[in-house]
């Protein structure tokens, strides 16, 4: 469902995304974990059409997001870390207003909405102008009209900031759900209890590199470490910067 293919992504001489290679089955719930500027949000960038790569390549549903945006788009759901939405707009206005986008059909959009709205408690916002509500109800908005055309796939950057703990909860449930109804669910996030709490399978990306895959029991495995996820993801990003650092200060020999 999701396939990144040898991804790089260059910004002058930085590479934020290193020959990034995955696969992301159909159902599954996939998290991406890492340090600050690790290559995490780029890597999110170009699987959601915002930013092309240098070279590589990324696809939803078989679709190249850059050779056939539509396609791939018409599939998916994307919900940045800090979602832009039209302010001008109230909440209900720009729900229909994501409906009338991927074309859906009336009753299903009104049925969607209703069902969201409901366990996002959104009803109280409806006719408020989007400028004036908070930053955790403007998440919920986010959240709400991504899940509105039932994606085949919805990838998300740091969901869970903004919110409270109920709606926190709201969003987990509602994603276990939709990946047991097929829906992928591709996450970034620092919460490393809801990867650890989520999640299929977690990768790890550390200087723009994938250093580590699979699910939990699998990472402790590669780190050597038997303990809580957090203990497996200090052990695996420490061992990745030891590499990296020998690698910048490794002495320079010339042939005689």
């Amino acid at each position: 469902m999701i396939e990144l293919v040898q991804l790089v992504k260059r910004f002058g001489d930085l590479t934020a995304v290193n020959d990034l290679s995955l696969t992301v089955p159909r159902g599954e719930f996939f998290a991406v974990l890492g340090p600050n500027a690790a290559g995490k949000t780029t890597t999110i960038k170009m699987l959601s059409g915002l930013l092309r790569p240098s070279s590589g390549q990324a696809k939803i549903a078989g679709f190249d997001v850059q050779t056939h945006p539509m396609e791939a788009r018409k599939r998916m759901a994307y919900v940045p870390d800090f979602p832009f939405l039209y302010d001008k707009l109230t909440t209900a206005e720009f729900l229909r207003f994501t409906g009338q986008i991927f074309r859906m059909e009336e009753k299903v959009m009104l049925r969607n909405s209703d069902e969201l709205i409901s366990r996002f408690n959104l009803e109280p916002y409806l006719k408020k102008s989007i400028e004036g509500l908070s930053h955790g109800t403007r998440q919920r908005v986010a959240i709400v009209s991504a899940l509105l055309h039932d994606p085949e796939v919805i990838i998300l950057d740091e969901p869970m900031v903004g919110l409270d703990p109920h709606h926190a909860r709201v969003l987990k449930d509602i994603l276990k759900e939709k990946t047991k109804q097929g829906m992928t669910v591709f996450i970034s996030t620092h919460q490393l209890s809801v990867a650890e709490e989520m999640a299929d399978r977690i990768s790890i990306i550390h200087h723009g590199r994938l250093v580590a895959l699979g699910t939990q029991e699998e990472l402790r495995r590669q780190s050597g470490v038997d303990g809580a996820l957090e203990l497996t993801f200090l052990a695996l990003t420490a061992a990745e910067a030891n590499l990296v650092s020998d690698h910048t200060h490794a002495p320079v020999t010339h042939a005689s």
